[in-house]
């Protein structure tokens, strides 16, 4: 699997900034994605997964009801909506995938990247004013 993100940037506090994931080589609905994070000097934890086969989804407590994970599995992409964006949200973010993976709570966590094998290069969103 081949993973391609982008979409990061600088924005203000209280901003919105939407992260893709391209995905190639694959059938993109046949594998969970989830979008990781890591911040300078920080664990790298896992912030929303979308599964598999259900399309069920999970997120970080952080980020509940400020972002939204998605795909488009006719484009082979996935997407990361986040809105109300604060300054802790600066971290540089990662989209990964598995194949027939059913998201589970603790990929929502700093121990939850080594369950997925995939990985795109990350890409830098910063918050500041």
């Amino acid at each position: 699997v081949q993973l391609q993100a982008s979409g990061g940037g600088l924005v203000q506090p209280g901003g919105s900034l939407r992260l893709s994931c391209a995905a190639s080589g694959v059938t993109l609905e046949d594998y969970a994605i989830a979008w990781f994070r890591q911040a300078p000097g920080k664990e790298r934890e896992g912030v929303s997964c979308i599964s598999s086969n259900d399309g069920s989804t999970l997120y970080a407590d952080s980020v509940k009801g400020r972002f939204t994970i998605s795909r488009d599995n006719a484009k082979n992409m996935a997407y990361l909506q986040m809105g109300s964006l604060k300054p802790e949200d600066t971290a540089v973010y990662y989209c990964a995938a598995e194949h027939s993976y059913r998201c589970k709570p603790v990929v929502t966590t700093t121990n939850g990247a080594y369950r997925f094998r995939s990985w795109g290069q990350g890409t830098l969103v910063t918050v500041s004013s």
